[in-house]
C-alpha cells in the first residue's frame, strides 16, 4: 500500500476550537508542524466558504490566543507557539488604517486652530486702542527692580566723585592712596585661584603666564588653557596687565616739588608760590593714583562670549560695549545688540542727579559720610560698577557693608514713598 510520505513525517494532530467577532465556531485540525500562517489560511477558506480570491484577505487578519490574549506569530509553527490540544483561537480582522484627512478637512482644522489662537501683542492693542487706560500701577514691582539696578550704578558713579573730593582734602590724601593703591595689589593677588593656577602650571605653562591667562578669562581654567594655547607665539603675552606696575611708578613720574627758596630771597608772596607748587604736586599725584585705580578695574569682556557675538555677524567695539551693559552675560548682551540697545555705554558713566531727594538722604546718613572717608570704599565702589558680580564680596565685607546696606535701605524706602 502507497502512503503518502508527509502522512509518515507529520506531527501530532491538534484539535483547536476557532471563534470569529461574528459568533462563528468550528473545530479545525492542525498537526504541530504547521505554521500559523497556514493554519490562518485554512480558517479563512472554512470563513469565506471556499477559496481566496483577495490575497489581501489573508494580511487583514489575525489570529489570537484566548487564554493569553496574545497575537499568533505567522512564521511559528503551532509546536513553538505552545498551542495544546482544545486550545481556543481568536480570528480576528484588522483594524484598517485611518485614512488620510481630506484637504477640506485640513483647512477647516487649521482654521480652528488659528480661531483657538491666543492673540499677539498687535492685536492686543487693535482691539483695546479706543479703551480708556486703567490700573497703571500692575507693573510697579517689575519697573522698581529695574530702576534700582540702573541707579545704583548712578549713585556709585556720584558717590566716587565725592569720595576722591573728601579723600582729597585729607592732608594724608597721597600716603591713603597709596596704600589704598597697595591693598588693591594685595587684593588683585588674593583673587588667583591656588587650585585652577596649580593645574595650569602642572601642564608646562609659566606661572606668570598662567596668572596672567585666569585673571583675562575670569579664573576659568578651561577658557586660560585656550588663551595660553593662542597667545604661545605672541611677543606681548609676557606683558603685565594694565595696571600692573609698581606703585612708586606713578610716584616717580609725577613732577618734583619746586626747590624752596629761601625766606629771605622771596619772602611771603615765595612762600605762598611753593605751597602752591606742592599743592599742584600733591593733585597731580593723587590724579595718577586715580587713573591707575581706575585701570586696574578696567572691564574685561569675556572672550568666548566675544567670539560667539561677533560670529553672528556684530562688530567687535559694540560686542563689548553690549557686555559692558550686561555685565558679561553673553544672552542679555545679545538681547541688547537686537534690541534698543538702552541703556548705552554712555549712560554707564552718568552719575544720579546731586540734587535730588535720594542723593542728599544718602550723603546725609552718617554711616555713609564715615564710609567715604576710608579709601576701602573708593576701591569697593571703583570694583562694584566694573564688576556688579562682585557686590557680595563688599556686602559682606565689615568695612564697606555697612556702607552699601544703608545706600540700599535709603533707595528701597525712598522709592515705596
Amino acid at each position: 500500500m502507497f502512503v503518502q510520505e508527509e502522512k509518515i513525517f507529520a506531527g501530532k494532530v491538534l484539535k483547536v476550537h476557532i471563534c470569529t467577532m461574528e459568533g462563528t465556531e468550528w473545530l479545525e485540525e492542525v498537526t504541530e508542524d504547521t505554521t500559523i500562517e497556514k493554519l490562518k489560511e485554512k480558517c479563512l477558506k472554512h470563513y469565506v466558504h471556499g477559496s481566496l480570491e483577495d490575497p489581501k484577505t489573508l494580511t487583514h487578519h489575525k489570529l489570537i490566543h484566548a487564554a493569553t490574549e496574545r497575537i499568533l506569530t505567522e512564521s511559528k509553527t503551532v509546536a513553538e507557539e505552545n498551542l495544546k490540544d482544545k486550545d481556543c483561537l481568536l480570528l480576528i480582522k484588522k483594524r484598517p488604517p485611518p485614512a488620510p484627512p481630506k484637504m477640506a478637512d485640513i483647512s477647516s482644522e487649521e482654521k480652528k486652530k488659528q480661531e483657538n489662537k491666543a492673540p499677539d501683542k498687535e492685536a492686543i492693542l487693535k482691539a483695546t486702542a479706543n479703551l480708556s487706560t486703567r490700573n497703571t500701577d500692575r507693573t510697579v514691582t517689575q519697573h522698581n527692580i529695574r530702576d534700582f539696578q540702573t541707579e545704583l550704578r548712578k549713585i556709585l558713579v556720584s558717590l566716587i566723585e565725592v569720595a576722591q573730593k573728601l579723600l582729597a582734602l585729607n592732608p594724608d590724601a597721597v600716603e591713603l592712596f597709596k596704600k589704598a593703591n597697595a591693598m588693591l595689589d594685595e587684593d588683585e593677588e588674593d583673587r588667583v585661584d591656588e587650585t585652577a593656577l596649580q593645574q595650569l602650571t602642572e601642564m608646562g605653562f609659566p606661572e606668570s603666564r598662567a596668572v596672567k591667562a585666569l585673571r583675562l578669562n575670569h579664573m576659568s581654567v578651561t577658557q586660560a588653557m585656550e588663551w595660553l594655547i593662542e597667545h604661545v607665539d605672541d611677543p606681548m603675552v609676557d606683558t603685565p596687565l594694565p595696571g600692573q606696575d609698581t606703585p612708586g611708578a606713578a610716584a616717580a613720574a609725577a613732577p618734583a616739588p619746586a626747590p624752596t627758596p629761601s625766606a629771605t630771597a622771596l619772602g611771603a608772596r615765595a612762600r605762598l608760590s611753593s605751597q602752591a607748587s606742592l599743592e599742584e604736586a600733591k593733585q597731580d599725584e593723587l590724579t595718577e593714583i586715580f587713573k591707575r585705580i581706575r585701570r586696574k578695574r578696567e572691564f574685561r569682556p569675556d572672550s568666548r562670549a566675544v567670539i560667539a557675538l561677533m560670529e553672528m555677524g556684530f562688530d567687535e567695539k559694540e560686542v563689548i560695549d553690549a557686555l559692558r551693559v550686561n555685565n558679561n552675560q553673553q544672552d542679555a548682551a545679545c538681547e541688547w545688540l537686537l534690541g534698543d540697545r538702552k541703556p548705552t555705554p554712555e549712560d554707564l558713566d552718568k552719575g544720579i542727579d546731586t540734587n535730588s531727594p535720594l542723593f542728599q538722604a544718602i550723603l546725609e546718613n552718617p554711616v555713609v559720610q564715615l564710609g567715604l572717608t576710608n579709601p576701602k570704599t573708593l576701591l569697593a565702589f571703583e570694583d562694584m560698577l566694573e564688576n556688579p558680580l562682585n557686590s557680595t564680596q563688599w556686602m559682606n565685607d565689615p568695612e564697606t557693608g555697612p556702607v552699601m546696606l544703608q545706600i540700599s535701605r535709603i533707595f528701597q524706602t525712598l522709592n515705596r514713598t
